[in-house]
């Protein structure tokens, strides 16, 4: 069958809901988003542990503690869940990873803000794990069989991470005039950034419509940015604060909430590897990467000499 046939039954397969697996047709550009889609939110989910992982010995219970220790477990899980799909498109992990510690991958520039307080913590998982779970869970439905099946067991943990954040929230909102104040300063500074997470306008954005046709993503990225919007617009009464959005406010009209317009130019610059903590957080898990290569080795002759006992016990 010629390459015109198969792209049309792959494209059929899509429009069916039929799940592309491993071994089926697919278009190289398919092959390509898929890569640099899943890569990319891998590498996120590994080094979003890094700004976290640097309160574990500050938490200020040890309930806090246990949490934030569970959290970015389940971050490192997450990352080997994506690892493993993107290697069944024929990509190996170790040339995904040396891509990100030279720079020519990305991954989600939210990680690149600093984590002033302990408040920052409950931001980044009410803002930063709800922006992620906006975008991820219709990616439980993307056409491609192994990327979909990892979401959904990252979305399940993914919406603790956002209910334990706002917990840490609502508590410091209980408290002294200290810490509340702590909340408001955590909260201004992680909302835009927070908006920046689902990418460049519609109009600027040139994987969106292929991804669209090919139902790996389901919703634009204007269109997911206005629900997460609507969602935390409501959810923030709760804790008596305010967002940092003098243009926020409800639009009978549109039956959404309007909002203020967004600094590309800082995302753009974040992106190209110039916000504040970009440099920081490459050289931290490059050095990581490093100081771990024994236990990697380790666990690779492990492997071989247990693969080798159960071949001589099979010829015995």
């Amino acid at each position: 069958m010629d390459t015109v046939h198969l792209e049309k039954d792959f494209q059929e397969k899509i429009d069916q809901e039929i799940k592309i697996e491993p071994k089926d047709f697919m278009p190289d550009a398919y092959r390509k988003t898929l890569v640099r889609q899943i890569s990319q939110h891998a590498h996120s989910e590994i080094v979003g542990m890094l700004p976290e992982s640097n309160w574990i010995g500050r938490a200020p219970s040890l309930r806090r503690k246990l949490g934030l220790l569970a959290k970015v477990q389940d971050e490192a899980g997450h990352g080997l869940y994506l690892y493993s799909a993107c290697e069944t498109l024929g990509v190996d992990r170790e040339s995904l990873i040396e891509q990100l510690h030279e720079g020519k991958a990305k991954y989600s520039s939210i990680f690149n803000y600093p984590t002033l307080t302990w408040a920052d913590i409950g931001a980044i998982g009410w803002l930063v794990d709800g922006a992620a779970i906006m975008n991820q869970v219709p990616l439980c439905r993307c056409s491609y069989g192994p990327y979909s099946r990892a979401m959904i067991r990252i979305c399940k943990e993914e919406s603790f991470h956002q209910r334990q954040g706002f917990e840490i929230l609502l508590t410091l909102s209980r408290g002294s005039e200290e810490q509340k104040e702590m909340l408001q300063d955590s909260v201004n500074r992680w909302w835009w950034p927070s908006l920046m997470m689902f990418g460049p306008h519609d109009k600027d954005s040139p994987h969106t419509a292929k991804s669209m046709k090919w139902k790996i993503k389901r919703f634009s990225n204007d269109e997911l940015r206005q629900k997460f919007v609507d969602v935390i617009a409501e959810q923030i009464k709760i804790l008596g604060i305010t967002l940092p959005d003098p243009d926020l406010s409800w639009n009978e009209e549109r039956g959404h909430y309007d909002f203020g317009p967004i600094n590309w130019d800082e995302f753009w610059d974040v992106v190209g590897g110039n916000g504040p903590c970009n440099k920081q957080r490459m050289h931290d898990r490059v050095t990581a990467h490093e100081r771990g290569a024994w236990v990697r080795d380790a666990a690779i002759a492990h492997a071989e000499k247990r693969a080798t006992r159960k071949a001589i016990s099979k010829a015995s």
